[in-house]
């Protein structure tokens, strides 16, 4: 029987997107049918440093040089969603690091994070299919690198993961995919309306898992999660959150109003 975390390792480390999908939606499904065997405790070391896994193309570049993205042509439109597509296969691969790195979690914890890498796959592959219907593929676009650096700057411990990823990064998201929604709702691209839809749905619960965890780990050494937070951020170097803030959806992810007053006031 294979072991989870083992597993999820080895699918991270996959350079090709549609295998590493594949294999994501068939790790999910054994893992619902329990034909998979979930070690926790055990603290599991990679040898290979090309973490993640990830195809030749596209060209990583630094955030700022990122070229604007313009409405008024399908390449520019195109530019837009490819550029959610890779951020949707970087969470594929934070939440499969999440799974592998961090031992002595709940089950429940390890069976979260398999759940997020599967709807992460889910949505790369909406967005994928869409560009490629408009005659453009993954990777031929520049993109950032900013999701997996702050990846790797929270790899030292599970409680600065959960609250500078899910809470920050992905959190993030949730703010801005209305409003790239709402773009593609002015120019009646309705396939790429519906995507953004999904997409901010099951965003809403993956950082809801987030916040779940990050309190939990807050509970199980008795400290205030906001100022935990804040010392978080300030000692991985997180950036700084400015608004406009989709509150609503905050709230769905399990933000308190403590914490949502907090960010309003920023």
């Amino acid at each position: 029987m294979i072991e989870l975390r083992q597993t999820a390792l080895e699918i991270l480390l996959m350079t090709d997107a549609q295998i590493k999908v594949n294999r994501v939606h068939q790790l999910f499904d054994t893992y619902q049918q329990n034909q998979i065997s979930l070690n926790s405790d055990v603290r599991l070391e990679c040898l290979d440093s090309n973490l993640p896994g990830r195809p030749p193309k596209p060209e990583l570049i630094p955030p700022l040089q990122v070229p604007k993205r313009r409405m008024d042509t399908v390449e520019g439109r195109v530019s837009l969603l490819h550029s959610l597509a890779h951020i949707e296969f970087n969470a594929i691969n934070l939440a499969l690091d999440a799974i592998w790195r961090f031992q002595g979690m709940p089950d429940q914890y390890y069976g979260d994070w398999l759940r997020v890498a599967k709807e992460e796959a889910y949505h790369f592959t909406l967005v994928n299919e869409y560009i490629e219907s408009l005659g453009f593929a993954y990777g031929d676009f520049p993109a950032h690198n900013s999701l997996w650096e702050m990846v790797e700057r929270t790899s030292d411990a599970v409680i600065a993961r959960m609250a500078l990823v899910p809470r920050t990064m992905e959190a993030r998201g949730l703010d801005a995919v209305p409003s790239i929604r709402d773009r593609f709702k002015q120019i009646k691209e309705v396939r790429a309306v519906e995507i953004l839809e999904i997409i901010l749905r099951d965003e809403v619960g993956h950082v809801a898992i987030g916040n779940h965890w990050f309190n939990y780990l807050c509970n199980q050494t008795n400290v205030s999660p906001i100022s935990t937070y804040r010392e978080l951020a300030q000692q991985y170097s997180a950036p700084r959150l400015r608004g406009p803030f989709n509150i609503e959806a905050r709230r769905r992810a399990g933000f308190t109003d403590e914490e949502l007053s907090l960010l309003e006031a920023t």
